[in-house]
């Protein structure tokens, strides 16, 4: 019986994923906007036989941009770029399904999945940023429930479109004069509460049929959300219990709908902090957090929170029975993470705004390459994860000491491959490829 192996992303973070790593001396902030920075990290991490990049986004600039990297290329150009000068390593792109078109969205997915041979994957978010809502003529933001409706039809609309052209409608055959079978191209003819789309799409079905979906969330919606669309989920968690309890929740729940759980990747959040000695790997946390700005933090966790904190001091205890209830706030992931770990630990404002600088609250792990191979290995053979996003503290150096110190561990574990096995991002995810809607509906009217 072949041993199962991790999938492992390397989410890009423009300035790296620790907040200040910016201003680490290995770091080149004055690079995010040079796409040969990300060409060669994309080249490394296709070297190291890394399943996917990932690229976040978010349609709106973001608050503090005073004293942070916080704004980016936009990832579909991106992953375009980065198509060019790859050949295996597949390519995650952010998009928004509460501030784009179906039509506009399923044709750039499906020309990069073209130019890329079949190595695209699109990380579905409805957005959570409200100052996103004025860039698009909306007074207000859609609350958490109307984001997701829509979401749903978003996806029922861009499957429909991708599935438009069944996988033998281009003909070419110069001899008949045929170029494509205008039998099996159709309209979608959509009508619902937020789109009306005739269809078809504008161009064939690409290699992978469709972009391989993605979904970053962990609110009872979107866990709803994962269960019925995803083939990944991105995730945020602290500790192994909790990871393994989403990660059982999730997979029971496309138990539950008749879904194979083995075509959803669970990937959480992975920042390391590697040293050669545990001495070592923890100056290296203590020199980033010591870079740390008061300023750009409080209002990290204000967004998180909706607590204003700036007045206090900075070294006393979390001031938790100031969190009012929110409904809306409470579906919100990073919310519930954050007073998990004020709960659990009882930290001080200080302490909690270091927790939360590593990597926005997904999981910081401080060690040895062997005692990180470990961390690793426990939450993928204990039910806690099919993989990781890796997210480094700063770029390039931080992915650098990854692949060069741990990485060669878990190979050696037999736990990562030493090669790729397939062409296209569902091939390295071990993903089926789907059929067309409609070449189903025929096979079954047939």
């Amino acid at each position: 019986m072949t041993q199962r192996q991790l999938h492992l992303n390397l989410f890009v973070y423009p300035g790296g994923h620790h907040e200040a790593g910016w201003r680490y001396h290995g770091s080149d902030p004055d690079r995010v906007v040079d796409i040969s920075y990300y060409q060669e990290l994309a080249r490394k991490a296709e070297a190291a036989k890394f399943d996917a990049l990932f690229f976040a986004d978010g349609p709106a600039l973001a608050d503090n941009i005073r004293y942070a990297s916080r704004f980016r290329l936009e990832p579909l150009t991106t992953i375009t770029a980065l198509a060019a000068v790859t050949q295996r390593i597949g390519l995650i792109a952010t998009a928004s399904t509460t501030y784009s078109e179906p039509y506009n969205l399923a044709r750039l997915f499906a020309s990069v999945d073209h130019i890329s041979n079949g190595r695209v994957g699109w990380n579905i978010v409805t957005t959570g940023a409200a100052q996103a809502a004025q860039n698009f003529g909306l007074d207000a933001h859609p609350d958490h429930g109307d984001r997701y409706g829509r979401a749903h039809e978003f996806l029922e609309v861009v499957t429909k479109l991708w599935d438009s052209w069944q996988d033998d409608a281009l003909v070419i055959d110069p001899q008949t004069g045929i170029f494509a079978d205008d039998d099996k191209i159709h309209e979608i003819n959509h009508v619902g509460a937020h789109f009306r789309v005739r269809g078809p799409l504008n161009l064939s079905r690409s290699p992978q049929g469709r972009p391989v979906y993605v979904q970053a969330g962990s609110s009872e919606d979107g866990r709803h959300f994962a269960a019925l669309h995803a083939e990944a989920i991105f995730t945020a968690h602290q500790n192994l219990r909790n990871a393994q309890d989403f990660y059982a929740d999730i997979k029971a729940r496309l138990r539950g709908i008749g879904r194979n759980p083995d075509h959803l990747k669970v990937l959480p959040g992975i920042s390391p902090y590697i040293g050669s000695t545990t001495a070592e790997a923890e100056a290296l946390h203590d020199e980033f957090n010591d870079l740390t700005q008061p300023a750009y933090s409080l209002g990290v966790l204000r967004r998180m929170t909706g607590l204003e904190l700036s007045g206090h001091d900075l070294d006393g205890p979390f001031p938790r029975h100031l969190i009012a209830p929110d409904p809306d706030r409470a579906e919100a992931s990073r919310f519930k993470l954050v007073l998990d770990i004020v709960d659990r630990e009882k930290p001080t404002i200080r302490q909690l705004l270091h927790r939360i600088a590593g990597a926005r609250g997904h999981w910081v792990t401080v060690g040895t390459p062997e005692k990180i191979a470990d961390d690793i290995q426990t939450w993928f053979e204990n039910g806690a994860a099919d993989g990781f996003n890796v997210m480094p503290p700063w770029l390039h150096g931080g992915f650098d000491a990854f692949v060069d110190h741990v990485l060669p561990i878990l190979r050696k574990r037999g736990l990562f491959r030493h090669d790729y096995q397939g062409q296209t991002l569902r091939d390295h995810f071990g993903l089926p490829r789907p059929d067309s809607l409609y070449a189903t509906e025929t096979k079954r009217s047939a």
